[in-house]
């Protein structure tokens, strides 16, 4: 791959996908580390429909004046066949101190472009919107690693679950934390930030408890019940996760979206499941159902420590997993 002369940027680079968060970010780094490099790097934002071939031109040849530039030609699917053919040409022989960033939503719409980049060895950058659970978990977990900071897989869970799935507001969330926290987040800094929302505590005890991380779960469960989250959505979580954990389990092996029709839940919610249903057996689940039937009674009127009767849950169902209860 051509670099531009004296700096680790590229010649050519692709942005290929339509989340529009991951496009902008992509841009915006590239412009930002060309001017790194050269503070007095011209740049140069036209979208694809409107070039002509001799603005391109213009756009693309040595400045007279020596010096950087980067054009960056947006929604590179919607350029004109001669537009194309002129990029194409270009890409064949790139000029030494010009970084070309087109854009591109993916998909068949101006797919020659994208693929006649490729061809020529253009540096590409991802950037297809990201629809699966596990892919947003893997988003809050690298947003925080690339802001400094550090979380597991049960606090990028939490903050899922607080935040929603706006990617935007994720990186929001995801900036202020590691700003208030120097960067080690784990379940109880995500419930101290988003303690009004119940479901943070409840499902994020049941995810730590599925997995066997009694320490976790104990940890959410606390302080949980120290910002005066109710206990009842609490011991129902645990309940759901049992259930659907038991569920998918029961449903055999394939892929979350083959399972997800039968079973009627989401395919995000059948992969969290699958991934939970390691360690366990058909009897510990058995077991785990009814430790949590028992809590539900407990909390919902037949206790009067209710905390109490949440942490034993905790403990008799991380040991059902582990064997330890009815054999």
């Amino acid at each position: 791959m051509a670099r531009v002369s004296g700096s680790g940027l590229p010649r050519l680079r692709l942005v290929i996908g339509d989340e529009e968060l991951l496009v902008s970010r992509a841009v915006t780094d590239t412009i930002a580390a060309a001017r790194a490099d050269d503070p007095d790097t011209e740049v140069h934002r036209r979208p694809g429909a409107d070039l002509t071939a001799g603005e391109l031109a213009e756009l693309l040849s040595p400045s007279l004046f020596g010096g950087r530039r980067v054009l960056v030609v947006e929604s590179g699917q919607d350029t004109k066949k001669d537009i194309v053919a002129a990029l194409l040409a270009y890409a064949a022989d790139p000029e030494d101190d010009v970084v070309l960033v087109v854009t591109h939503a993916g998909g068949a719409k101006g797919k020659a472009l994208a693929d006649g980049l490729k061809a020529a060895g253009a540096d590409v950058v991802p950037a297809a919107k990201i629809g699966k659970h596990r892919e947003r978990v893997d988003f809050v977990r690298n947003e925080i690693r690339r802001q400094g900071g550090k979380i597991g897989e049960d606090a990028a869970e939490a903050l899922l679950s607080a935040v929603g799935n706006d990617l935007r507001e994720l990186v929001a969330a995801c900036s202020q934390l590691v700003a208030d926290t120097g960067g080690r987040i784990d379940v109880s800094t995500v419930a101290q930030y988003y303690r009004g929302r119940a479901e943070v505590s409840g499902f994020t005890v049941a995810d730590a408890v599925m997995v066997g991380d009694t320490a976790a779960a104990l940890e959410a469960l606390r302080w949980a019940m120290h910002v005066g989250v109710d206990p009842v959505p609490i011991a129902d979580a645990i309940a759901d996760g049992v259930r659907t954990v038991a569920r998918v389990a029961a449903a055999g092996k394939g892929s979350a979206y083959q399972l997800a029709g039968n079973l009627g839940m989401p395919p995000w919610k059948v992969e969290r499941a699958q991934r939970q249903a390691r360690g366990w057996t058909a009897e510990a689940l058995v077991d785990a159902m009814r430790v949590a039937a028992e809590c539900n009674a407990a909390v919902k009127g037949g206790s009067d420590d209710r905390g109490y009767a949440l942490e034993r849950a905790v403990f008799a169902v991380v040991a059902a997993r582990a064997g330890g209860i009815g054999r």
